[in-house]
């Protein structure tokens, strides 16, 4: 097969690197804000580079808005969050690829649809099941709805349909369960796949502002994302510099976990694509 134009080839890069750009340049930008003065944050001439480096601001803004506790918070329900939803999710997936029983199409095609409804259409419902349970104003209430997905069933789906039907045939021939199976043969396969669900739920998780929005009445259930607003609002601090110093404390964990996850979070993505 030929290679394109050098012409072509270089157009492409081109238009690659400009789209890496208008990604980076606002986390640049709100770093840049943080490590500035607030008189040189206000200042009209703009600036990437700090005349003085203000360190401190991290430390203001951590102490000011009690990021601790928020910080916590944000932690466990994404962790919790992360770990049982890729785990129903991954079993329900098995069920719907490699089992045969009655109502697995209609099942699968309900999962399906929640996927096409908007996300403020079921939270009327999930807060309604949060309060008869008592979760309201919990770290519990952040997480328990969302202990599967329809997104993550499918994706979880399309990855064991790569797994061939002859490994777990000969499993089920030395006397595997289903259970067995999955741990044994079908998990340790698409790992990948399973990482990058796991940076999916957890980025989602994370960055989730209008649940906690709702259900959190108190510091006790108070996410990240929603100190950052109050923050924002002035309800901490007037400062833009301490604003954006929180803000960049917000984004660190998510860049953090892609940096470990990125290879298993592209071969996941490669995996789903491949066809049976």
């Amino acid at each position: 097969m030929d290679r394109p134009p050098t012409i072509a080839r270089v157009l492409g890069h081109l238009l690659v690197y400009a789209v890496a750009a208008s990604m980076v340049i606002p986390f640049v930008w709100m770093l840049s804000t943080a490590l500035k003065s607030d008189a040189e944050a206000l200042n009209p001439h703009v600036s990437l580079i700090p005349h003085a480096w203000k360190w401190g601001n991290f430390a203001a803004a951590w102490e000011a808005a009690n990021l601790g506790r928020y910080y916590w918070n944000s932690t466990a329900v994404a962790l919790a969050n992360t770990v049982f939803s890729v785990l129903h999710c991954a079993l329900a997936g098995y069920a719907f690829a490699k089992l045969r029983f009655r109502g697995r199409r209609v099942l699968f095609l309900l999962a399906l649809v929640t996927m096409m409804l908007p996300i403020q259409v079921y939270f009327i419902f999930a807060y309604v099941i949060a309060d008869r349970f008592g979760y309201v104003d919990t770290l519990q209430g952040l997480y328990v709805p969302f202990l599967a997905s329809g997104f993550g069933i499918f994706y979880m789906r399309q990855a064991i349909s790569t797994v061939p039907d002859a490994l777990l045939e000969a499993g089920r021939i030395d006397g595997m369960g289903e259970f067995e199976l999955f741990w044994i043969i079908v998990a340790p396969t698409i790992r990948p796949a399973i990482g990058a669900l796991a940076i999916f739920t957890f980025v989602f998780s994370w960055n989730n502002f209008f649940w906690p929005l709702i259900m959190s009445d108190s510091d006790a259930s108070t996410t990240l994302p929603l100190a950052i607003s109050h923050l924002a609002s002035g309800r901490y601090v007037q400062s833009w510099p301490q604003i954006m110093a929180a803000m960049t404390i917000l984004t660190v964990p998510l860049i953090v976990v892609f940096l470990v996850f990125q290879r298993a979070f592209v071969e996941g993505v490669a995996l789903t694509g491949i066809k049976e």
